[in-house]
């Protein structure tokens, strides 16, 4: 084997083992928070068994997106825009875009979403609003 090839693999074992040292730490952490808060449940709920809890398993939820992926994914759609948009019109194309299931609560959670990044990227100068029919804002970017 050449040395460059064994110097990436001990690098990448290096990393490897100091990640599960990490986690080791992390697990350690846990289980004495556990106990304490077990201890505390003794003392305020004598009649509470801790070991009867189910634990509770965090699931984020399908709509998340990663850091700064929704202001990516919105400043694409309004520059793929032959007009300017709504809110919830942006917030129904990333929905269909990201291959969502699309409900009327999950909308109304991207519109929000969608509007809170647009605001943003207004105070930073890269779009602004136009009057839209009736009480609408609409979106574009601003063209330097």
């Amino acid at each position: 084997m050449t040395d460059y090839m064994v110097t990436g693999l001990v690098k990448k074992r290096a990393e490897l083992a100091g990640e599960l040292a990490n986690i080791h730490n992390r697990v350690a952490q846990l289980v004495r928070d556990i106990e304490h808060l077990d201890a505390t449940l003794q003392i305020v709920a004598p009649h509470v068994v801790p070991e009867a809890i189910p634990p509770r398993l965090f699931q984020p939820p399908e709509d998340w997106s990663k850091r700064g992926q929704m202001s990516r994914l919105v400043l694409g759609i309004l520059r793929n825009a032959r007009e300017p948009l709504a809110s919830r019109d942006i917030a129904s194309q990333l929905i269909l875009e990201r291959g969502m299931a699309m409900d009327m609560k999950l909308l109304r959670l991207m519109t929000k979403r969608v509007g809170s990044a647009l605001r943003d990227k207004r105070e930073k100068g890269l779009v602004r609003t136009v009057e839209g029919a009736g009480l609408y804002q609409l979106w574009e970017i601003v063209k330097l």
